[in-house]
């Protein structure tokens, strides 16, 4: 609690110092309403995972300092999330790092925590056996792949207040109460701190949107999530492989289905941006039924209620995820559940046909 509160007062303080700071000089302000993904009508500070990274660094620092041990997995953990870092921030700041090379960049900071913190997915569980990956050829490329493939799965459910933060709080304290269970204090002081920083920057950023979490912490809290998953699930051997899937399996279906779709659908490059994630089809239709003026103050409020339709749905997966994790075939179950539960909701809206439940009265 100490790590979570630590960096949940210095995340809250700092974010607001950026604020206050963007408003004053303008660093970094998202001003581009006419893309298909931007949902808002003001000026924002796209630089929130600033704070949330110079959060983490302080409470890193004081966690050394109370826990010595700790001090050279705690190091190279951060210095690997900072290369994540650093291109997604250089883009909220420039605009000017192109998707490839965030990606290729996450994918080095991967690299590094394969060799620097032994990181590396060298088994696949079964409900009746296991399945070892001894070769470096087979488990350094699967390892870059997943790690980064989160990282990126989050900047892309990153559209609107609160969502991926939320979203990333839960996974995070799942983490963080296995590695409990397991009495892994790293990936519980970890898994703490960088939840309490991305919860001090939520309270600046919903319901109203004062600070966006940009590229940069996205891509930080992306790596964090991916790798904490990795390393609690491989120094565990107790914990199920299926666990870390299962956590991580609402962004990480959200890409593949996106990839999917731009490809063989809409026949486009996986890299173009378009405006039919779940959570955009969720804002514009179903909740825009419900405030349907154009005001900002009305696009503010329709951004703040598409946030918790995802919330809820992304616990289908935390709960069960935290509930069964050494349970191999349930957990396996769960990922079936979730992707046909995604599948099913995603075509009945697309079809304007949403299920009754996800529907709002009209407000005038």
């Amino acid at each position: 609690m100490f790590s979570f509160l630590l960096s949940f007062i210095a995340s809250a303080l700092l974010t607001l110092l950026v604020i206050k700071e963007a408003r004053l000089h303008g660093p970094a302000l998202d001003a581009n309403f006419n893309s298909v993904q931007k949902v808002h009508m003001h000026h924002v500070a796209r630089i929130g995972g600033l704070p949330i990274f110079l959060a983490v660094a302080l409470s890193s620092a004081i966690s050394i300092w109370r826990v010595p041990v700790l001090s050279d997995l705690l190091l190279a953990l951060l210095a690997c999330a900072a290369v994540a870092f650093a291109g997604g921030i250089v883009e909220d700041y420039t605009g000017r790092v192109s998707p490839s090379r965030r990606l290729l960049l996450t994918m080095a900071a991967a690299t590094l925590g394969y060799f620097l913190l032994d990181a590396r997915i060298d088994r696949l569980d079964w409900p009746f056996s296991t399945w070892a990956l001894p070769h470096m050829w087979v488990t350094l490329p699967l390892t870059v792949l997943a790690v980064a493939g989160i990282a990126n799965a989050v900047n892309i459910i990153d559209g609107f207040n609160g969502l991926a933060s939320v979203v990333c709080i839960c996974m995070l304290l799942s983490l963080g109460y296995v590695a409990l269970q397991v009495n892994d204090m790293f990936v519980l002081i970890a898994a703490l701190m960088v939840a309490g920083a991305t919860a001090g920057f939520l309270i600046w950023n919903y319901p109203v949107g004062l600070i966006f979490l940009g590229d940069g912490g996205a891509y930080f809290i992306g790596f964090m999530l991916g790798e904490l998953a990795l390393l609690l699930v491989m120094r565990n051997p107790q914990v199920s492989t299926w666990y870390a899937a299962l956590l991580l399996i609402y962004p990480a279906f959200e890409t593949l289905f996106s990839v999917y779709r731009r490809m063989f659908v809409r026949g486009k490059s996986p890299a173009m941006p378009d405006g039919i994630h779940l959570h955009s089809l969720i804002f514009r239709r179903i909740v825009q039924w419900a405030v349907g003026r154009k005001e900002a103050r009305a696009l503010i409020r329709r951004n703040s209620l598409t946030s918790p339709y995802l919330w809820l749905f992304s616990l289908t997966a935390v709960i069960p995820a935290t509930v069964f994790w050494r349970h191999t075939w349930v957990l396996m179950l769960f990922c079936l559940l979730f992707i046909c539960s995604y599948i099913w909701i995603y075509v009945r809206i697309v079809r304007f046909k949403a299920p009754r439940w996800m529907i709002r009265h009209k407000k005038h």
